[in-house]
C-alpha cells in the first residue's frame, strides 16, 4: 500500500508535527499536572479516539466540507472555543477540596469523564481536520487503491505517534506533580482553568488559513 520512501517520509513528518507544542500538548500536560499520569494518560486516550475519527471523516470526504464551508468551520470553531472556555470557569469555580491533584494517580473512577471530554476537545479543533485534508493527501496514492484504507492507516499511525508524546509527558508531569502536590490543589486549579480559557480563546481568534 506504501513503499518504503514515502511511509518513511510520513513518520518523520509525523513525528515532528506531534512535537510541536500545540493545543492538544497544553491538554495533555494540564491534565497530569491537575490530576497525575493515570488522568494524563486516559486524556491522551481521548485525544487520540479524536484523532482516529478525524482519519475517518477524512477517509469519507468529510473534511472537505471544512475547508468549503466557512459557516461549517465557524460552527466547529466556536462550539470548541466556548467549550474549552466551559471547562476553564468550571475549573476555576471548583472547591478546592475537589481539585483531583489532591491524589496523584487516583484510579480512573475518580475522573469519569475525563476521557470524553478529550475526545470532544480533539473532535471539536477544526484545524486537526484542515490538518488531515492538507497534509495526508501528500501521501497517499489513488494509484495504490482502497483511498480510505490509505487515509485510515495513516491516521492511525499519527495518532500512535501522538499517544506515545502524550504518554511521556503525561509520566514526567505526573511525577513531578506527586512531589510537589502538598498543598497545590487551588493553583493547580487555576492554572489548568487559565490554561482552558486561553485555549479556547485562541481557537476562537483563529482563522481557516
Amino acid at each position: 500500500m506504501f513503499d518504503t520512501a514515502t511511509l518513511a517520509a510520513y513518520l518523520v513528518a509525523a513525528a515532528v508535527l506531534v512535537l510541536i507544542p500545540g493545543p492538544g500538548t497544553a491538554w495533555i500536560l494540564t491534565q497530569a499536572a491537575s490530576g497525575g499520569t493515570a488522568r494524563g494518560v486516559r486524556a491522551a486516550f481521548g485525544l487520540e479516539t479524536a484523532t482516529l475519527i478525524h482519519a475517518l471523516a477524512a477517509s469519507l470526504g468529510l473534511s472537505a466540507l471544512l475547508a468549503t464551508s466557512a459557516m461549517a468551520f465557524e460552527v466547529l470553531k466556536y462550539a470548541g472555543a466556548a467549550y474549552l472556555i466551559w471547562l476553564g470557569i468550571k475549573a476555576w469555580r471548583a472547591p478546592a477540596d475537589t481539585a483531583p491533584a489532591a491524589a496523584s494517580d487516583a484510579p480512573a473512577a475518580a475522573e469519569p469523564n475525563i476521557y470524553l471530554r478529550s475526545v470532544i476537545t480533539g473532535v471539536l479543533n477544526p484545524k486537526v481536520a484542515l490538518f488531515f485534508l492538507a497534509f495526508l493527501p501528500q501521501f497517499v496514492h489513488p494509484e495504490r487503491g482502497y483511498v480510505w484504507l490509505q487515509f485510515l492507516v495513516l491516521g492511525a499511525l499519527l495518532s500512535l505517534i501522538g499517544f506515545c508524546h502524550s504518554l511521556m509527558l503525561s509520566v514526567a508531569v505526573g511525577r513531578l506533580g506527586r512531589r510537589y502536590s502538598t498543598g497545590a490543589g487551588r493553583w493547580k486549579q487555576r492554572v489548568t482553568g487559565s490554561v482552558f480559557i486561553a485555549l479556547g480563546l485562541r481557537l476562537a481568534v483563529q482563522q481557516r488559513g
